[in-house]
C-alpha cells in the first residue's frame, strides 16, 4: 500500500507565501507523475501543477509564473511553492501520484490521492 500525506498549507495574507509538500510512503518501486490539485466546496477538484519523471511540468493558466512544482525523487516528495497567494487560491490541496508498487509477487501502476490541506487566503 501506498499513502501520501500533504503538509504545509495553512492561513496567509494576500501575497504572501506558502510551500506545501507531499510525501510518499510505502511499497515504491518508482513514481512517475506527481501533481497537485484543488477544490473548493461545489467546484470540481482542479488540476493546479503536474510534474513529470523526467522533470516536465505544466501548470493551470491562473497560478502561471506564482507557483513552482518541483520533486525529489530521493525522497519520493514533491513540492508547491505558492507565492503571491490570492484570496482565489484558498482551497483544499491534494497531491496526486502515478506510482509503480508492487505486491512482491506483481508490480503495477496505480493513481493515489492524499488526505488534502487546507490553504486559506485572507485579510
Amino acid at each position: 500500500q501506498v499513502q501520501l500525506v500533504e503538509s504545509g498549507g495553512g492561513l496567509v495574507h494576500p501575497g504572501g507565501s506558502l510551500r506545501l509538500s507531499c510525501v510518499a510512503s510505502g511499497s515504491i518501486l518508482s513514481i512517475n507523475t506527481m501533481g497537485w490539485y484543488r477544490q473548493t466546496p461545489g467546484r470540481e477538484r482542479d488540476m493546479v501543477a503536474r510534474i513529470t519523471g523526467s522533470g516536465m511540468t505544466n501548470y493551470a493558466d491562473s497560478v502561471k509564473g506564482r507557483f513552482t512544482i518541483s520533486r525529489d525523487d530521493a525522497k519520493n516528495t514533491a513540492y508547491l511553492q505558492m507565492n503571491s497567494l490570492k484570496p482565489e487560491d484558498t482551497a483544499v490541496y491534494y497531491c496526486n501520484a502515478d506510482v509503480w508498487t508492487s505486491t512482491g509477487v506483481s508490480s503495477y501502476s496505480r493513481n493515489y490521492w492524499g488526505q488534502g490541506t487546507q490553504v486559506t487566503v485572507s485579510s
